[in-house]
């Protein structure tokens, strides 16, 4: 059980290179006869698999304590290739609009710097709630983008645009109050 959630870890890493070669190589990889709309069914089949990975690596970790260096490093660093894999298939595709796709970014880029300032510091600031919904809304939002059935996805998109910025702003203050004690 050990070694469970970094395998589930490599796997999301290996899902999000998958993933990219899906949405972007699909015609090479697939006979033509094939129809397009199954390339938007299996690329959001394996997002949401690499997701459910993502539940499970942490509340294994968790549950039966074997939480690693390794998990903590790559766990993140995982969630974020899979997301940013997603956006440039979306945005290749012209189902995501750029500024949405920047902004949620630019925040996780600045949140992991962020990051290594609190790690630095010896601070220790508890992951919020909104961090999860940050995750569920970008989640639920690609997953209906990739499989291109919902018209709902892009405003789905731009209310997890809201809501990552809303926890980022949280994140931020919640590290300059520690900062000041």
């Amino acid at each position: 059980m050990r070694h469970i959630p970094n395998i589930l870890t490599i796997s999301r890493i290996i899902l999000a290179v998958l993933l990219l070669i899906v949405l972007l190589h699909w015609h090479y990889i697939v006979p033509s006869w094939v129809h397009i709309s199954w390339r938007d069914y299996f690329a959001c089949l394996i997002f949401c698999v690499a997701s459910i990975t993502d539940f499970f690596d942490g509340y294994i970790a968790r549950e039966f304590n074997s939480g690693s260096v390794f998990g903590e490093v790559f766990d993140p660093l995982a969630d974020k290739m899979l997301i940013l894999g997603a956006f440039i298939g979306l945005l290749y595709l012209e189902r995501a609009n750029a500024w949405a796709v920047f902004i949620i970014l630019a925040r996780e880029f600045y949140i992991t710097g962020l990051r290594v300032v609190v790690a630095n510091s010896r601070q220790n600031i508890a992951a919020s709630s909104l961090g999860k919904y940050k995750t569920g809304f970008q989640i639920l939002a690609i997953a209906f983008l990739l499989a291109n059935i919902f018209p709902g996805g892009v405003l789905l998109l731009w209310i997890a645009v809201f809501v990552t910025l809303y926890s980022g702003l949280d994140y931020t203050l919640k590290y300059y109050k520690a900062l000041k004690q």
